[in-house]
């Protein structure tokens, strides 16, 4: 079974060959009305084969491939670089890359076809005819409209959230529906005092640095980024998602792992290092789209309020964490956790009260 970083990153690169394939569908297919069943090209002459199945999965491999690149590689480059920039720099990129691709299978496919061996001048007039037509470069053309709009998805989902896009395509949440969800409301230690000190520029340059070592701990344990709402991060999960393993407590462990890690990096950089206090609660909630102008996957229901107060109480009892009842009944905590019961507590604008507790690993 796949973690749910493997998960996410699969659901980053299939896109790109889904997407391949299904230009190189719609193409063979025109090809092939176009053609008919014509021996050859006829503007070059050059063998026409229209096996539409292996076009279609090599061009599945060829963008899968494209995917795998992006997704380890290549978007690192541009990362710092605006939307249109990302997509006009990498298309042409790859492009190249298809090229290159182009011309070897190219080569191969036609001395596959004559009988001969790919070096044979035959097969180099045909490449060279094929690749000088102006069909090349209408297909060189129709690749690229591809790839820009396989990498504008996946920008497009970076922003938006990856989960968030897919919702929105498969339509998940376009009536509302109700379910259980755990919420965790992760605030920054001392963020005011932080931001006097460093001025709003730095401050702003530490809190996106904060973020995006936050980000891969959340994803590792198959949280989802709700919201961030200045220095503080709303993450949530699916109840059953969120208990597995103590995902949402594992996850808590790991962002702090992963800030101590970076200790040094901050110090040297901004003079401080952030750390942060959490609450979370489980709760039933209704999800569904909302707006017209800007349309958006929200969470409405009482857990949320409720999540922010019980962070809000981390400073009073001098912790870094508190769980709420509701979620920790549900946890089955392994040897190497312990939890504490606070007892019941009143929250702000809340007329009952809740059972709270602080959990941290032993030792």
């Amino acid at each position: 079974m796949l973690s749910p970083k493997n998960t996410r990153r699969l659901l980053q690169i299939l896109p790109f060959g889904i997407i391949s394939a299904l230009f190189s569908l719609a193409y063979v297919l025109i090809e092939r009305g176009i053609l008919g069943d014509a021996p050859t090209y006829p503007s070059t002459g050059n063998p026409y084969n229209s096996n539409w199945l292996l076009s279609v999965l090599v061009a599945f491999g060829m963008g899968s491939l494209i995917g795998l690149i992006e997704v380890a590689y290549l978007r690192r480059w541009y990362q710092n670089s605006s939307l249109l920039k990302k997509v006009a720099y990498k298309t042409f990129t790859y492009v190249v890359l298809i090229l290159l691709f182009t011309i070897i299978t190219s080569t191969i496919s036609h001395a596959v076809e004559l009988g001969v061996r790919p070096w044979d001048p035959l097969v180099g007039t045909y490449v060279f005819n094929f690749m000088s037509d102006f069909a090349f470069w209408s297909i060189v053309i129709y690749i690229a409209m591809g790839m820009g709009i396989s990498l504008f998805y996946t920008e497009v989902s970076d922003n938006i959230g990856q989960g968030v896009l897919i919702n929105f395509l498969t339509g998940k949440y376009h009536r509302a529906i109700e379910e259980e969800r755990i919420f965790m409301f992760l605030d920054m230690k001392a963020s005011t005092t932080i931001a006097e000190r460093l001025g709003h520029v730095r401050y702003f340059s530490m809190l996106k640095q904060y973020y995006a070592d936050l980000s891969d701990p959340i994803i590792q344990y198959g949280g989802q980024i709700y919201q961030y709402v200045g220095d503080e991060i709303v993450v949530t999960w699916r109840h059953q998602k969120g208990v597995r393993g103590n995902n949402c407590l594992d996850c808590f462990t790991a962002m702090k792992a992963a800030l101590r890690s970076r200790e040094a990096q901050y110090r040297s950089a901004f003079g401080l290092a952030p750390t942060f206090k959490a609450g979370i609660h489980l709760g039933r909630v209704t999800s569904g789209e909302i707006g017209v102008v800007k349309r958006e996957i929200i969470f409405s229901g009482d857990v949320l309020n409720t999540t922010a107060r019980i962070q809000g109480l981390c400073n009073q009892y001098k912790v870094d964490l508190l769980v709420s009842e509701q979620l920790t009944d549900t946890l089955v905590l392994p040897p190497d956790w312990e939890g504490h019961s606070l007892g019941e507590v009143s929250l702000r604008g809340r007329n009952e009260k809740i059972k709270l507790y602080t959990i941290r690993p032993v030792g």
